[in-house]
């Protein structure tokens, strides 16, 4: 089991993750040791403030301001963190709409505060699209 199929799957609810399109890294190799290669790009899963840090290093933004800025639009992000669909996409179709990163992280089951995090730990993914475009989407982790 990779560090992101025990991320997604809600077992690593210390940990963040966070994808980077190949075109949006300038030394993809340098990534190697620490990121598992995907078809478009890279994954990263690390512990919190270490990835957290590292994605801000990266990419020059700050995740908790990306997912501020990215939670009033909803969109739809790939349940494998590699991708999504923009929602500017269809006000403006000619546009490029690739997703260039992908933040996520996981919150514990709560059943207090009942609805998604009732039936389980709940992934937050906030996405950047080419176009300029934040998103965010949840879901219940994949057991």
């Amino acid at each position: 089991m990779t560090d992101r199929t025990e991320f997604l799957a809600g077992e690593r609810p210390e940990d963040v993750a966070f994808f980077l399109h190949a075109d949006s890294v300038s030394n993809p190799d340098a990534l190697d040791e620490h990121a598992e290669t995907v078809d478009n790009g890279v994954v990263l899963v690390l512990p919190g403030e270490k990835g957290r840090s590292a994605f801000q290093s990266v990419v020059g933004m700050d995740p908790m301001g990306l997912a501020q800025q990215a939670m009033d639009t909803p969109g739809e992000i790939e349940d494998d963190l590699t991708g999504g669909v923009c929602p500017a996409a269809e006000d403006d179709p000619e546009a490029d709409h690739t997703v260039q990163f992908v933040f996520a992280f996981a919150e514990s089951q709560n059943e207090d505060v009942g609805g998604l995090y009732a039936e389980g730990d709940v992934i937050h993914a906030y996405a950047v699209c080419s176009c300029g475009e934040t998103y965010s989407e949840k879901w219940v982790a994949a057991e």
